[in-house]
């Protein structure tokens, strides 16, 4: 027994020393990866009238693939759905990237008799942003397929799908798309034939971008302020109500169909580990082709702007800097830009984000300081003032931010400024405080030779005033 028990220990000893030389050498040798992301075959594309060129009613869309064994994928039940998301790695499509089956598992439990419900954040208020907007006006039976399929998987009464009111043409597209399913029997009583009872309702909201938060946008929902509301509890507890509800994004919604249908092995295939599948990418700003457009998570950001936005204005070397993912993730300079990929972990290991995929490109005529004034003046003004770092720590942010538009400042005071985006960050209930803060640490993180340089020409500006007043 002695003898047995040493020799296990050998045993482990000598797995473990493996282990760690196995780990070192890693850490070490150069990693090598043969897999190029990008280039999305036009057959593995999930929306396929993103630019409207196809007829968007029932028809067309059944034409292209929608609503096709639609019945078959709700008789097999919430824990298949759940689990073919699981696999597939959905991550949230609206900038937060939680795992998206995991996310659903919160409502399949015991009912205790109170409804269940689904919303859809159709709010799509970030700036840059306009993605979902797409999916609505030219793909709305993916959406309400998507909540059909989304709805079953958490065992929801119904769905709300609340959207930005300024979205005429989207809300009026939507409603007609839902029409159509209630009239063809897809949705409402015994959707699809299949036994299973649910409602989709629109919700026109008043187009504040605090409610894009998804407490905030329950609290509209309710006919109440859009504030957002402390967690816990957390909506999949108490939501809109007072019943357990999931707040989803429209894309994220909009892909549950086709991977049940193809299967989430299928969708797993595209981009690296833990960051699957395909996303929709709005491209904006000095580009030659601005667009939104669909392809592979991980691809090079360079490579994204060249192959669908045709290239930087003016060329590569053009460049000054790009937000990656909406306004509310730090910028990134043109030495970060050239070799990172576009998914939620290679950004976050260069100081950015993901975030909602809209990329904002900014060539060298621009004021990167000015920017990011003009970002944080947003915060200021969208901020709903209930948290006192956010309500009194963006209006110090803006008027510091417009005194270093024209280097009316002290290099001691970018220190500052910096300290006092990190007393925002973290501590508010919601991520406006941290969406105010963090383009003001990219752009000191980035630019910060460019603020001391824009305080040395005022200060030189002032003292050739001064001299020529009074000599």
């Amino acid at each position: 027994m002695q003898n047995s028990f040493s020799s296990s220990k050998q045993l482990r000893l000598l797995f473990n020393s493996t282990c760690m030389n196995l780990k070192q050498h890693l850490s070490t040798s150069p990693v090598l990866c043969d897999k190029a992301y990008g280039g999305l075959r036009d057959q593995d594309r999930i929306f396929t009238n993103l630019y409207g060129r196809h007829d968007w009613h029932l028809k067309g869309a059944q034409a292209r693939g929608d609503w096709y064994k639609t019945k078959e994928i709700i008789h097999k039940g919430a824990d298949w759905i759940i689990n073919e998301v699981k696999v597939s790695g959905l991550r949230g499509r609206g900038g937060a990237g939680f795992p998206s089956g995991l996310k659903w598992s919160f409502m399949n439990k015991p009912s205790e008799g109170r409804p269940k419900y689904l919303v859809v954040n159709a709010d799509e208020g970030e700036p840059g942003t306009c993605k979902d907007r797409e999916i609505m006006r030219h793909d709305p039976h993916k959406l309400v397929e998507g909540c059909l399929i989304a709805g079953k998987a958490m065992g929801a009464r119904a769905a709300y799908i609340y959207i930005r009111g300024e979205l005429y043409n989207e809300a009026s597209n939507m409603q007609i798309a839902i029409n159509e399913a209630y009239k063809a029997g897809l949705i409402g009583k015994n959707s699809c034939d299949s036994g299973y009872d649910f409602d989709i309702f629109m919700h026109r909201g008043a187009g504040a971008y605090i409610c894009g938060e998804e407490t905030a946008l329950i609290e509209s929902l309710e006919g109440k302020a859009g504030k957002p509301r402390l967690k816990p509890p957390f909506p999949a507890d108490v939501g809109v109500f007072g019943c357990p509800t999931t707040v989803t994004n429209v894309e994220t919604v909009a892909v549950a169909p086709e991977i049940c249908r193809r299967g989430g092995a299928w969708f797993a295939s595209f981009g690296r580990p833990k960051n699957h599948g395909t996303k929709l990418y709005c491209i904006s700003g000095h580009v030659n082709n601005p667009c939104t457009v669909e392809e592979e998570m991980s691809i090079p950001l360079r490579e994204l702007i060249e192959r669908h936005a045709g290239g930087v204005r003016g060329g590569w070397d053009n460049l000054q800097g790009i937000i990656p993912g909406g306004s509310s993730v730090p910028v990134i300079p043109r030495s970060v830009c050239a070799d990172v990929m576009m998914d939620f972990d290679a950004l976050v290991e260069v100081n950015s984000g993901l975030g909602t995929a809209a990329v904002i490109v900014m060539d060298k005529s621009v004021d990167m300081i000015l920017c990011i004034a003009r970002l944080i003046l947003f915060y200021k003004n969208e901020s709903c003032g209930q948290c006192t770092p956010c309500r009194e720590g963006t209006g110090w942010l803006n008027s510091m931010m417009y005194r270093f538009v024209e280097g009316k400042a002290d290099p001691t005071e970018i220190d500052m400024m910096y300290e006092l985006s990190k007393q925002i960050e973290g501590h508010t209930i919601c991520a406006l405080g941290d969406a105010a803060a963090w383009p003001v640490q990219g752009l000191i993180r980035h630019f910060r030779p460019e603020m001391e340089e824009r305080i040395r020409r005022y200060r030189e500006k002032n003292e050739q005033y001064a001299s020529t007043m009074f000599s």
